[in-house]
């Protein structure tokens, strides 16, 4: 047996050999041996029992996973579009010079690989990257020689860690460089609850009164699609099934998106109270807690305030003395794709498959993790509900507007004098958002992250809410200096990235739509562009399989309602009867070397 084989079989018996667990134990393969290649993978199959093919699709799927060695040290440079506005290009630069090497590469002695990566929950201090898994935030090309000496002298990327954040980012168990930047604290999110008195309230009513609570209370989802909570809770318990699962969705991989980050750090308490809530509302024993592989350097801190949990009474065998109710959370890491926010796709990744998005219906409340019925609602949601159950729902409801009842957070980034974390009433306008961030003279905002919508100044009287302004908490700001058509551009080379590839209108459609626009930025668009950019848009929106695609094309379509004229501004106007795209001289070029003579009519 190879030193390769008895280290994966060591791997996959730590996990019982589950093939389910699969994401665990590529991620554990991934540790120990810098990459899973083919004979890890045939091991890995052969003790989960599963075909060679779907061990490679997961290692294949997630960027983090590589079946080549990488460097010792990989740096992943964040290149959304507000690290770029923050200069992540000089930042690049930097790096490139400073390691002989460009992106995608390894250095020569094959110790440090340099990469670019999609936002990484650090927009409010950027340019960030991941050093494996240690952040580095507010970098600049001046910063970027010291950090590759120090490198290159201990390939210990923990020692970069020079000043640490703020709250318990400074926990010995984090140790992290990160800000919370917690800009505006609100009543429900933000404020303290002691653990466990939402919790032994809920306990002292029945499942069924819990689920009236939460329903009364009128909380909506707070991933931005704002899908009713209670009705998904009474849906999900009411679904035929021997067994039933909360899942949390911890996989905000929106560009522009950090508030959970902030939660995660400063609230996990009330995030797994209402994970218990919700595991005695449906009649649960387990639930799980999806976290983005971006934010692993709080996993360790996270497993300790469980583990506080279990000690305190709070999870385990007969919770607060209630007895028959059993309760237990794990932690699920992802490993670097923005399909799994999609809660379909997270529940594949969960089952360690694939982050594919599954077909619906049968919805998860119905057929969700392990075919069995699943509630899955964000990290937010489940604040709420536990600051629910303490409060009660009448506290709650009369909180934000008529539709859209209690708080939400918004993580505020960009063209901004104060990015960060506000946690602001439902109903609250676009302007005075924007007043309370310091962007009076923005041009345009960003609502719901990419797959938003901008608006600019005529909107700003807007309110955020599900009935106007829906977003799950990222708020963009562009400065009178930029481009809109830039940023929608940005935004689907993002689009065109993340898809999973399975359906054709998000697969191929979004590269036509960034193609086209790439042209209409270099000046060779034409007005029957705009035709064609909607007419696709609106085709990729209705026929594409899951949320990502649904939402892809709305960078095109909402700049083409709210910012016509900035396509029409650089539209080509005279084209002497040609396409701008079509090159006469070059067309002419072959024929005219053949004649030896230039083309008397161009």
């Amino acid at each position: 047996m190879s030193q390769v084989q008895a280290a994966i079989r060591e791997v996959c018996q730590k996990y019982g050999n589950d093939r389910t667990r699969m994401m665990d134990i590529v991620r554990a393969a991934h540790a120990k041996l810098g990459c899973v290649c083919g004979d890890a993978m045939d091991t890995i199959a052969a003790a989960v029992s599963a075909p060679r093919v779907e061990v490679e699709s997961v290692v294949t799927f997630y960027a983090f996973f590589s079946r080549k060695a990488r460097g010792q040290v990989i740096i992943r440079l964040c290149n959304d579009i507000i690290d770029q506005m923050a200069g992540s290009d000089r930042v690049a630069q930097a790096f490139r010079e400073s390691l002989g090497i460009d992106f995608g590469e390894t250095t020569p002695d094959g110790k440090i690989t340099l990469e670019w990566t999609p936002c990484i929950g650090m927009c409010d201090q950027a340019p960030a990257a991941l050093v494996n898994d240690v952040v580095v935030t507010h970098l600049s090309s001046d910063k970027v020689d010291s950090i590759v000496r120090s490198l290159k002298a201990h390939l210990d990327p923990k020692k970069l860690v020079q000043k640490l954040g703020d709250g318990n980012n400074a926990n010995d168990l984090v140790r992290s460089m990160v800000e919370n930047n917690i800009r505006k604290s609100g009543p429900v999110v933000l404020a303290d609850l002691a653990p466990g008195d939402a919790l032994r309230k809920a306990l002292a009513m029945s499942p069924q009164e819990v689920i009236r609570d939460i329903k009364t209370s009128r909380l909506r989802g707070r991933g931005g699609a704002g899908f009713p909570t209670g009705i998904k809770w009474d849906y999900t318990r009411s679904a035929e099934g021997g067994r039933r699962y909360v899942v949390c969705n911890g996989d905000e991989g929106e560009p522009g998106t950090f508030k959970d980050r902030v939660i995660l750090t400063e609230k996990a308490d009330l995030l797994f109270e209402g994970m218990t809530i919700a595991g005695y509302a449906i009649g649960s024993d387990t639930g799980i807690l999806y976290l983005r592989g971006e934010y692993a350097y709080l996993q360790a801190y996270l497993e300790h305030v469980l583990n506080r949990r279990r000690h305190d009474g709070l999870l385990g065998k007969n919770i607060c003395g209630k007895m028959g109710f059993d309760f237990a959370i794990r932690i699920q890491m992802g490993a670097g794709a923005y399909v799994c926010g999609e809660e379909t796709a997270l529940l594949s990744s969960c089952e360690g498959r694939r982050g594919d998005p599954k077909n619906r219906p049968p919805f998860p409340a119905q057929k969700g993790y392990l075919g069995c019925p699943t509630t899955v609602n964000n990290v937010e949601t489940f604040c709420c509900v536990a600051r629910i159950l303490d409060k009660g729902p009448g506290w709650f409801a009369q909180l934000g507007s008529t539709g859209s009842s209690g708080t939400k957070l918004l993580s505020v980034s960009g063209d901004c004098m104060s990015p960060g974390v506000y946690e602001v009433p439902f109903g609250i306008k676009l302007r005075d958002v924007l007043k309370l961030c310091g962007a009076e003279g923005a041009i345009a905002v960003q609502v719901g992250g990419p797959s938003g919508q901008m608006v600019g100044p005529k909107d700003y009287d807007r309110t955020i809410c599900y009935d106007d302004l829906a977003t799950g908490g990222s708020i963009m700001v562009f400065g009178p200096e930029r481009s809109v058509l830039e940023v929608a551009g940005k935004f689907m080379e993002f689009f065109v990235e993340e898809s999973c590839g399975y359906c054709t209108p998000c697969r191929v459609g979004n590269v036509l739509l960034k193609e086209r626009i790439d042209r209409i930025l270099a000046g060779l668009g034409e007005m029957s562009d705009l035709e064609y950019l909607e007419n696709l848009g609106q085709s990729v929106k209705s026929a594409s399989r899951c949320g990502l695609g649904q939402t892809s094309a709305n960078p095109i379509l909402t700049t083409l309602k709210n910012f016509r004229s900035a396509y029409e501004a650089i539209l080509r106007k005279d084209t002497n009867g040609t396409q701008p795209t079509f090159d006469i001289h070059a067309a002419l070029s072959d024929a005219q070397e053949i004649t030896g003579r230039e083309s008397v009519h161009f």
